[in-house]
């Protein structure tokens, strides 16, 4: 059975060294990370945590060739769809276009060099809406990349706010998705929501054992409560991290927020179903698998496992120990990707 993981990651230099400087001052305590930095926790057999040390998941995040190819089969996995770390919406908008425009050529001859094994989502100039939205259109109609990945907010505001229509509407215009991945919380929240600990302690709090979750699954919410996908019928969301929080509250959101106080067209939880796919991101627990396959439907769930923050090994045998029927097994692990991204 073929293996299609959608959330995988590789980094661009261009952007890493135009940024360095800016992340360290958006978010100085990912210094408190360290060489122990866990990205979240996978468990593939209950004891055995499954997490890549930062100095070998950067070596490898750079790659996009052989040694990744090498993993992959090791791991049985047959397709990456592949996107990049980092956060080039910190930049100034006209360095920021440039440096997203090459880091997507380079992504479309990795998926060029290798057809059936890689794909990809183009990386966008956030902060320059109308660019971002006709770089886009290059990067899906030039490039044959398969959508979008935005790491964290696009600015100050989230992906609500009306200056960021253009880019929503082509993606709905164009029927490519957008993967919503965590990104850096903002300032405003971070020390009276995640300090008062000790300083890695609250580090790790604020990002991947908390903070990043929350931050994506209220922008997911955001979107849904401003009326976003009544206005882009056609635009589809990737949720990671089995929906960063949010399926597990969403009869609650429908419950709380009815259709009279919200002025929606639909209720939340049918349009959750209907513009939302959720993925692991290398969460492989058998709970939160049963739960999400409970109100989403096999139609619902992509694979993903993270790589390189996250190892692939088990990746292969979560997924076929899953019980589920064949059918949806194989909606899961390559049925859905090829649907939604045309593979």
């Amino acid at each position: 059975m073929k293996l299609i993981c959608v959330e995988e990651h590789v980094l661009d230099p261009g952007i890493g060294a135009a940024t360095q400087g800016l992340v360290r001052n958006e978010a100085p305590y990912l210094a408190d990370w360290g060489r122990r930095v866990v990205d979240g926790v996978r468990v593939a057999d209950a004891s055995r945590p499954h997490v890549v040390a930062p100095s070998e998941s950067a070596r490898k995040a750079l790659d996009m060739g052989a040694a990744r190819l090498a993993d992959m089969d090791g791991a049985g996995i047959g397709m990456q769809v592949l996107s990049y770390g980092g956060f080039p919406q910190l930049l100034p908008a006209a360095k920021s276009i440039e440096l997203n425009k090459a880091a997507n050529d380079r992504l479309a001859q990795a998926a060029i060099a290798h057809p059936q094994r890689f794909s990809g989502f183009a990386t966008l100039p956030w902060q320059a809406p109308e660019a971002a939205a006709r770089e886009l259109e290059r990067a899906v109609k030039e490039l044959g990349l398969k959508g979008a990945l935005i790491n964290g907010r696009p600015g100050e505001t989230f992906l609500d706010d009306a200056r960021y229509a253009p880019i929503l509407a082509t993606l709905s215009d164009l029927k490519v998705p957008l993967y919503v991945h965590p990104g850096l919380p903002l300032q405003a929240v971070r020390a009276p929501y995640y300090g008062g600990f000790e300083r890695e302690l609250s580090a790790r709090l604020s990002m991947f054992a908390w903070g990043w979750h929350n931050e994506a699954g209220i922008q997911v919410v955001r979107m849904l409560l401003a009326g976003v996908f009544d206005r882009h019928p056609g635009l589809q969301v990737i949720s990671g991290h089995w929906g960063e929080m949010v399926p597990f509250y969403l009869q609650r959101l429908e419950d709380a927020i009815p259709q009279e106080a919200s002025g929606l067209k639909r209720p939340v939880v049918q349009t959750y179903r209907e513009h939302v796919y959720v993925s692991p991101s290398g969460m492989l627990t058998l709970p939160h698998f049963q739960f999400i396959h409970a109100v989403m439907g096999a139609e619902r769930i992509l694979y993903s496992i993270d790589y390189p923050y996250q190892s692939l090994d088990g990746a292969r045998a979560f997924i076929d120990s899953l019980p589920v029927s064949d059918a949806d097994r194989a909606l899961i692990a390559h049925g859905n990707a090829e649907r939604l991204l045309g593979l």
